[in-house]
């Protein structure tokens, strides 16, 4: 028969009188505060935005080879895994200069940016930062990116987020594919996740065990044809408001949305198909690219919206929006 000595008495008691602590949880404001620096991570879509993660494009861009153009008219090159979706190449200077004007604008809404460490030298997508980070309670999720030139990226971010020492509280991992412009917040309670091309089963698997340890419920819908992002056809306005293309939604989801209370607008026929890849840098205040029909800012307006125009249309032509171009750290709630 075991006899238990003196020490291990003594050290019984101290675990007693000192006992692990589960509460509160690790996304708590205080703790994250006072061991993480900031009050990491996001619970909504619409809250006053904090702080992104951004790149500028660079030469990565130079990729890019005119000469090589495919038969709808996009050019690309299989072997390498690079595509760009313009009519024309890419136009770097220009496209500096719209994603500085942008990243002044949420600067001066109080946004602060934090930029890339580093990008590989093909790695020609990295402006487009939504992708590779999911901003959830107390840090984020590194996603895994789906197409062959966006591999790597997620490389990249994790090791810039260490630098800020955002907690990475799951990298994708196996078999998982999904990207940042796939999943959206509708409340802190409830969350939506897109199955399309660039995000499978596994990946919404894999995020929802995070959010299922903070009392999210994980939403899936499936996007239609060769459609990639939700993000291309959802924007959370405010905490009841939304701005939608019904056409390519299920009509599932649109009852869902009902129920939770958020209303939809819907956009115009003559509405720029980019301005629904806009971001909301608080409630009913949002930055979208130009081109919204006077139908659509009537309707925005009467529902006391207040919109930032900025011109992004070279963005544009490399495939992401002002959505895409941001990854959201640090949003507060609503």
């Amino acid at each position: 028969m075991a006899v238990m000595t003196e020490n291990e008495w003594r050290y019984n008691q101290l675990i007693k009188i000192f006992p692990s602590e589960a509460e509160p949880p690790f996304e708590d404001e205080d703790l994250l505060t006072r061991w993480w620096g900031k009050p990491w991570g996001c619970r909504n879509d619409v809250g006053k935005l904090r702080l992104v993660l951004m790149h500028r494009p660079g030469p990565e861009i130079e990729v890019v080879d005119t000469s090589k153009r495919l038969e709808m008219g996009a050019f690309g090159d299989v072997q390498e895994g690079w595509y760009w979706r313009g009519a024309e190449g890419p136009d770097l200077a220009g496209m500096q200069s719209q994603h500085d004007a942008y990243a002044a604008a949420l600067e001066a809404e109080g946004v602060e940016i934090v930029r890339l460490d580093h990008v590989g030298k093909d790695r020609m997508k990295s402006c487009y930062t939504r992708d590779a980070v999911i901003g959830v309670g107390g840090g984020v999720i590194v996603t895994r990116l789906g197409p062959r030139i966006r591999r790597g990226e997620e490389a990249q971010v994790s090791r810039t987020l260490g630098r800020l020492g955002c907690p990475i509280l799951r990298t994708l991992s196996g078999t998982a594919v999904a990207e940042g412009g796939s999943f959206a917040w509708l409340d802190d309670r409830t969350a939506v996740f897109a199955l399309s091309s660039r995000g499978n089963e596994e990946g919404a698997r894999q995020i929802e065990e995070v959010l299922r340890s903070q009392g999210v419920e994980l939403i899936r819908i499936n996007l239609t044809g060769y459609r990639l992002h939700i993000d291309g056809v959802f924007l959370m306005l405010a905490p009841d408001l939304a701005l939608v293309n019904p056409a390519q939604l299920p009509h599932s989801f649109l009852e869902r949305l009902k129920a939770l209370g958020i209303e939809t607008i819907e956009v115009h026929h003559e509405d720029n198909p980019w301005i629904i890849n806009g971001l909301a840098v608080a409630p009913r205040r949002v930055i979208i690219t130009e081109g919204a029909s006077s139908y659509t800012l009537d309707r925005l307006t009467a529902r006391g919206v207040e919109v930032i125009p900025i011109r992004y249309d070279l963005m544009c032509s490399g495939g992401g929006g002002p959505h895409c171009s941001t990854a959201p750290l640090i949003r507060d709630a609503v």
